[in-house]
C-alpha cells in the first residue's frame, strides 16, 4: 500500500469511516462536475462517479505525489430510479414519502487510483423501511439531516428510528463500505 492515501470526498461521514482501517491520510475534496449519461443504471452510476471523484483528484495531485494512493466514492439510493440528494424540504419529503413501508437498494461505488493500479468497485445494501406519513417527518425535515444525503436520510442519524432492518453492510450505507475497501487496500 502507498504511504500516502488521499481521501477524494469532502464527506465527513466517509472521513470517520476511512479511519476504521487507515489511521493517516488527507482529504482532496473532488471539484469535477458530475456526469451521467441517459439510462445509466444506478450500479454503473455509482462506479462512474467514483471514477471521475478520484481521477479528478488524482490529477490535480503534482507528479511527485503520483505515488499517492486516491480513494473516490459517490452512493446513490435506488428504488428502481436513481435518488440522489434533495434539493429542498419538499423534494427530502416526496423522496421519504416514496420510500415508506418499502425497501429500496443503497449502492456505494469506490475507485482506488495509485501507480501501476485502478480498482472500481461497488457494494449494496437492502434498506427496509417502516412505514411513516408526513406528519412523521415533521420534525426530521426541520432539521439539517436530510439535506445533504442520498434519499434525504442518514440511517445513522434521527431517521434511524424509522428503518425497520437492513440486509448488508451499514457502513455502506452511510456512504462507503469499509469491509470491501479494506480487502482492496
Amino acid at each position: 500500500m502507498s504511504d500516502r492515501i488521499i481521501l477524494g470526498s469532502a464527506s465527513p461521514r466517509r472521513s470517520e469511516l476511512l479511519k476504521k482501517i487507515v489511521s493517516d491520510f488527507e482529504i482532496v475534496p473532488a471539484k469535477c462536475e458530475e456526469f451521467l449519461p441517459p439510462d445509466i443504471s444506478p450500479i454503473d452510476a455509482v462506479m462512474l462517479l467514483s471514477y471521475q471523484k478520484a481521477k479528478d483528484v488524482h490529477s490535480r495531485i503534482s507528479e511527485t505525489e503520483k505515488t499517492a494512493l486516491v480513494i473516490g466514492a459517490d452512493t446513490v439510493v435506488d428504488n428502481g430510479t436513481i435518488i440522489g440528494k434533495p434539493k429542498d424540504r419538499d423534494d427530502a419529503l416526496a423522496m421519504l414519502l416514496s420510500l415508506s413501508g418499502k425497501s429500496h437498494l443503497v449502492h456505494t461505488g469506490v475507485t482506488i487510483i495509485a501507480p501501476n493500479r485502478k480498482e472500481v468497485f461497488y457494494d449494496t445494501t437492502e434498506v427496509f423501511f417502516k412505514n411513516y406519513t408526513a406528519d412523521d417527518l415533521t420534525d426530521y425535515l426541520l432539521s439539517d439531516e436530510p439535506y445533504d444525503k442520498a434519499g434525504a436520510y442518514a440511517i445513522q442519524g434521527y431517521f434511524g428510528k424509522f428503518i425497520d432492518h437492513i440486509q448488508g453492510d451499514f457502513d455502506n450505507v452511510m456512504g462507503l463500505p469499509v469491509y470491501r475497501l479494506a480487502e482492496f487496500l
